[in-house]
């Protein structure tokens, strides 16, 4: 078959919160719990210059600096204008700033992606690699509540769904927060819905499952074709994701799991669950030479039995092979292809030429 019938490929960035701390200096530490979101409130101009890096390679999709937005993470945040914590009426205002900035610094035909991370993300420590997540959000119904209240904030920016072309739910780690998340979106009336127009299938939107250590399993235990289903069965939602995909996974796990996410999709097709509707794949991988992140101390580090293969292909050339793979499956709309953590704006621009010469 022909490169012209081959999956397109847009081109997503890469780790934000590790490149404003490796490139830029900037300390994140329990003072800081929005994390890559903090420069919003206090220096929002090292974070325009950290997107625009992004923006320059240039990416088609650019990710804005939300994703540990939410009530909870702002009310935490103690600055000398908001010495008790950020309110609820006081938030607006960042969340538009940091629409504004990637509306700025992308290319001139390139996409903003409204970045969502999921409940574990706001926890202190972050919980989105292991899913272990307190009491009163450890349910279907709880993750449901939380994530609907989290999108009021977004609903109160101005234009928002003008202004975005996706929302990427990112780094999910658990089946029924998959769930909660479609449960969200719906075109037909229900008494569980409400009013948000964001949630109406009016923006796409992707999903993407965080797949740590060596399983090939969700951190709560879940396989592939539990996750697929999740993620796209009709049963929990009449609106379809744009695009579901794996993000904040090691490199050498995308080979098999992107074969079996395209064996989950046949399935869920063949049992008549999908149907026609057409699907993006979106990759980020970690862009580490095998270091674990260390909720505790926040910092990355290196396994004392781990040596990088002398024999290992680069970074960019790995993840190019597996866009090749996908778009062999004959499956997917378009593959979305980028980085997260420790994948610099440089790591993304060598992917870009690597792909484009394939």
């Amino acid at each position: 078959m022909g490169k012209e019938h081959l999956a397109p490929v847009l081109f997503l960035d890469g780790g934000l919160g590790t490149s404003l701390e490796d490139k830029y200096g900037v300390k994140f530490d329990e003072n800081t719990p929005l994390w890559s979101s903090h420069p919003l409130i206090d220096d929002p101009e090292t974070l325009r210059a950290c997107q625009r890096d992004f923006g320059s390679v240039p990416v088609d999709i650019l990710l804005t600096a939300t994703y540990q937005v939410s009530a909870e993470s702002f009310s935490r945040t103690k600055t000398s204008n908001h010495p008790q914590g950020i309110g609820r009426s006081d938030i607006s205002p960042f969340l538009d700033l940091a629409i504004s900035i990637a509306e700025e610094v992308k290319a001139p035909d390139a996409h903003v992606a409204l970045s969502v991370g999921p409940y574990g993300a706001c926890m202190v420590p972050s919980q989105e690699y292991s899913g272990k997540y307190d009491t009163e959000h450890d349910s279907f119904e709880r993750l449901f509540n939380w994530h609907r209240d989290r999108f009021d904030l977004f609903e109160q920016v101005d234009h928002l769904g003008s202004r975005i072309s996706f929302i990427a739910f990112e780094t999910v780690p658990r089946l029924d927060e998959i769930k909660a998340i479609r449960r969200l979106f719906t075109r037909a009336p229900s008494s569980i819905s409400n009013a948000l127009s964001l949630l109406h299938g009016e923006v796409p939107f992707w999903i993407s499952c965080v797949f740590p250590g060596d399983a090939y399993t969700l951190p709560d235990g879940s396989d592939i074709d539990q996750v697929v289903d999740a993620l796209l069965s009709t049963e929990y939602s009449d609106v379809i994701p744009w695009g579901i995909g794996i993000n904040c996974t090691k490199i050498g796990k995308l080979p098999g799991l992107v074969e079996m996410y395209g064996r989950s999709i046949a399935k869920l097709t063949s049992s008549g669950r999908l149907g026609t509707h057409p699907i993006s794949l979106v990759l980020y991988p970690d862009g580490t030479n095998g270091e674990i992140y260390d909720t505790v101390t926040k910092t990355w580090q290196a396994p004392a039995s781990h040596q990088t293969p002398t024999t290992q292909s680069p970074w960019e050339h790995q993840l190019s092979e597996v866009v090749s793979l996908a778009q062999k499956q004959h499956c997917w709309r378009s593959i979305v292809v980028g980085g997260c953590c420790k994948a610099t704006h440089s790591d993304i621009t060598r992917l870009r030429a690597v792909v484009q010469e394939t």
